[in-house]
């Protein structure tokens, strides 16, 4: 007996096969508002109807600057409902099998739609090293989503940030290849839920974005050629994609860099070869947008990009006009025509996981047409937002016990530099924009914790008055915020005139020294405070830079990132002594801008190499300091034939509960290959009350534990200080 699928596939023409495959229209675009709710707009109708129905439609509720939708012109949260009710409708009316169509949406770092969860950005999360509360904020997006009729989020994850002069920096969870499954696989998990339990209800599915090493392209320049070895790309690039496989993931999106000059989406070895061979991946593969027609200085014309393409194993274009060609090749080319049958195939599969396929009346795929409660930006996760962004800060020098601040000592305190009064900067790229007064900036957010204080706030420059001040903080850093006048190119990366952008897709760095003169900045303030009062800086980017300069100036830096809405209240909750900073550096932190690229896992030790920079690392990953310091003692190492049991005991001596991170790095020796300095086996993030102790223990498997099995492998573990060395038990016989 056919399924579902067989049958309907059988059913359609070429030309609808080949409308399943293209998703060409910008979602925004496809409604228009009617005195009583939404209408297709004429270029809509015409797209749905030329394929007879709609395969994708990609951000019909994505706002932001590029799409130039805002809380005058777009959908807003209670309207969720009604517009997808409406696009459906005319999809489902054009359809010949009454086949509805995927809404797919941006998520990166939540919904980027008006009235959408917004959280940290990733570089965020993964100082949290919290896979327990990411895991729950994405399952809390995903129920957004899928309660506004979204079938597919579009979610970063498997870039590993391996050059910070990237302007995609933020989007990676960090540079360790560990840390970035893990976290892939908490975000799948929640979004989708275990084994995809939640597909078809309160969950979506998750496209993983983007495949694969891009966060290798040569000199940090966006979507350019990845020069790495096979043993490379898969133990960092393709980490995080086994991860997202292990969970179940529905899809991946193909990127726009070549690796040693094969286009990711045309690279058969890796789209189908690696994943559905290897992996047995049964999902989706969605271009980049318009990565498809860029094949063109390849291929030599749109025909050639989209048979090369679809001859990978991509299945979904993405805004491209090389896949409208598709029926044409189809009937002249019997590989093309099949390779069109098993795409199609893939994404009716989908759309059946959805109830998408043979629906007699629209109501059977459309959300409820009730209000979601979201009401603000961020009111369906505060918790979730508010509890990763005040646990993602990161403490990277305290000299003196400088910090926390003694709100009772504080009569005036000066708040200044470029952030400090501004909220965009603390939210990052792919965001929507929030409504007016719903979160607050630094500065604001340290006046309503110290009412009875003078703060002065300045960012464009030093305040005469900045000598009355009890205490300092500088705000410094970067920002990724997308101004409505700027300029975008075709996929919607910032270009040309990037307004005080710094950061973000289309903004790579070749100097990742604190742009726009800050170092002098705080070299100012640090003179215009009175001897003996504390000058600390708040570091608000989306990448690493270099602070060394900075450091030269101030008692404390508190690596902030980009927290999001709720960032500004958790920076002052630190900065006043009453939350503990808990995070730790996913990334490394050089010490002077022409070192980079370094990272705590390459092959070779940078130290000593530069005659100039004897130092290259200015904080390493993991880095982070505490107020209430977490003793950590008697690292154990217990090796078996099968895993390798690493254990310390932990103990909070101080007088109120605190959480902190625990990694596990390791330099494994034994093998063919040169070990790498150091590499992440295991992390835990702890929570201990006070005067609470407590063992903590990881069983790892010996085969990921040593690199070789001789008896001249071993690895030396090393936890919050303390080191131990083992090597593999010898096999019997």
């Amino acid at each position: 007996m056919k399924s579902q699928v067989d049958a309907l596939l059988a059913a359609m023409t070429v030309q609808e096969k080949a409308g399943q495959v293209n998703q060409r229209l910008h979602g925004w675009t496809a409604l228009r508002r009617t005195g009583d709710g939404f209408e297709v707009t004429d270029s809509a109708r015409e797209e749905i109807e030329r394929w007879g129905g709609l395969g994708a439609l990609y951000g019909l509720f994505r706002a932001d600057a590029w799409s130039g939708q805002h809380w005058g012109t777009g959908i807003r949260p209670e309207e969720r409902a009604d517009a997808a009710a409406a696009l459906q409708e005319a999809v489902l009316a054009a359809s010949p099998h009454r086949t509805g169509a995927l809404l797919v949406e941006e998520a990166p770092h939540g919904h980027q739609a008006l009235g959408g969860t917004v959280l940290p950005v990733n570089l965020n999360l993964a100082s949290t090293w919290d896979l327990a509360r990411v895991r729950e904020a994405a399952h809390r997006v995903g129920s957004e989503l899928s309660a506004s009729g979204v079938h597919i989020a579009l979610v970063s994850a498997l870039d590993v940030l391996r050059d910070p002069r990237w302007g995609r920096a933020e989007e990676c969870f960090g540079e360790s290849a560990m840390l970035a499954a893990e976290l892939t696989h908490a975000v799948v998990d929640g979004m989708q839920g275990p084994g995809r339990s939640r597909i078809g209800t309160d969950g979506v599915a998750v496209v993983l974005k983007h495949l694969a090493a891009q966060g290798e392209a040569v000199g940090g320049r966006n979507g350019q050629s990845a020069h790495l070895g096979p043993q490379d790309l898969h133990e960092i690039h393709l980490a995080p994609a086994e991860a997202g496989i292990d969970a179940g993931a529905l899809g991946f999106m193909a990127a726009y860099n070549d690796i040693d000059g094969v286009p990711c989406c045309a690279n058969p070895e890796l789209l189908t070869g690696y994943l559905r061979t290897r992996h047995g991946f049964d999902g989706i593969v969605m271009a980049d947008g318009l990565a498809i027609d860029r094949l063109v200085d390849m291929t030599g014309d749109l025909a050639g990009a989209a048979r090369a393409a679809l001859l990978a194993g991509i299945d979904l274009s993405l805004w491209d006009e090389a896949f409208t060609l598709l029926p044409r090749l189809a009937e002249e080319d019997d590989q093309v025509a099949a390779a069109l049958d098993v795409a199609c195939r893939r994404v009716l599969n989908l759309k059946e996981r959805f109830g998408l396929l043979d629906v007699r009346a629209p109501a059977e795929v459309t959300p409820q047409r009730e209000s979601l409660t979201l009401g603000s930006a961020t009111a369906v996760t505060p918790d979730s937002s508010r509890a990763l962004a005040a646990r993602s800060l990161v403490l990277l020098t305290n000299e003196a016990g400088a910090l926390p601040l003694n709100p009772s000592a504080l009569t005036t305190l000066a708040v200044v530099g470029p952030w400090a009064d501004d909220v965009p900067a603390l939210l990052g790229d792919y965001v929507p924009p929030l409504p007016p007064g719903s979160a607050p900036s630094i500065g604001q957010a340290l006046g309503a914790q110290l009412p009875e204080a003078e703060i002065l706030i300045s960012e464009d420059a030093i305040p005469a008055h900045l000598g009355q001040a009890d205490a300092g903080i500088v705000v410094i850093g970067g920002t990724s915020h997308r101004p409505y006048d700027a300029e975008f190119a075709d996929n919607g990366a910032i270009a040309g005139r990037a307004g005080q952008a710094t950061g973000g897709e289309g903004v790579d760095l070749a100097d990742v020294s604190l742009p726009g003169a800050q170092d002098e900045l705080v070299r100012r303030a640090r003179h215009h405070l009175a001897p003996g009062v504390p000058l600390i800086a708040v570091v608000v980017a989306g990448r690493p830079h270099v602070l060394t300069g900075v450091l030269e100036s101030v008692d404390a830096v508190l690596w902030a990132g980009y927290p999001g809405p709720w960032g500004a209240e958790a920076i002052s909750a630190v900065l006043l002594g009453e939350a503990e900073p808990t995070g730790r550096l996913p990334m490394t932190l050089p010490s002077h801008p022409s070192v980079v690229p370094v990272r705590h896992d390459d092959r070779q030790d940078a130290t000593g190499v530069y005659l100039d920079v004897a130092e290259p690392v200015l904080f390493p990953v993991g880095h982070g300091l505490e107020y209430q310091k977490v003793e950590v003692a008697e690292l154990r190492l217990d090796v078996g034939a099968e895993q390798v049991v690493v254990a310390v005991r932990v103990r909070n001596p101080g007088q109120r509960p605190t959480e902190t991170v625990l990694p596990v790095f390791a330099h494994r020796r034994g093998g063919l290959r040169v070990p790498r300095r150091q590499e992440l086996l295991a992390f835990r993030r702890i929570a201990l009350a006070a005067g609470e102790s407590a063992e903590v223990t990881w069983s790892i498997p010996a085969s990921r534990f040593f690199a070789g099995t001789s008896r001249a492998s071993s690895t030396a573990v090393t936890v919050r200080g303390l080191s131990a060395t083992a090597s593999p038990r010898p096999t019997v016989g």
